[in-house]
């Protein structure tokens, strides 16, 4: 794992878990069920009860990468970096 991956994952904070599985269309049960966890786990990540631990960071990392939804490591949606892909 690269220093980056290591940054990247360190950021998810209730809004970005929020952020994710609304831009994906996803109940808190189908969230979990891509990363493996419970639909309660996901209410707690979300509300800020619990934050996630270093394997389902890893599993939010990679369903965000996946599906496009932005770039993890600057939290920034890929429509606001510049053509030559630079953060702003």
């Amino acid at each position: 794992m690269t220093e980056d991956d290591r940054t990247a994952e360190a950021h998810w904070q209730p809004e970005d878990v929020q952020r994710l599985r609304a831009s994906l269309g996803l109940s808190q049960a189908e969230l979990a069920e891509r990363v493996g966890t419970r639909q309660q786990t996901i209410s707690e990540w979300e509300t800020g009860t619990r934050t996630p631990r270093r394997m389902s960071r890893r599993l939010l990392h990679l369903v965000a990468e996946a599906s496009g939804f932005y770039d993890v490591a600057t939290e920034d949606p890929p429509d606001q970096h510049p053509p030559d892909g630079s953060p702003s």
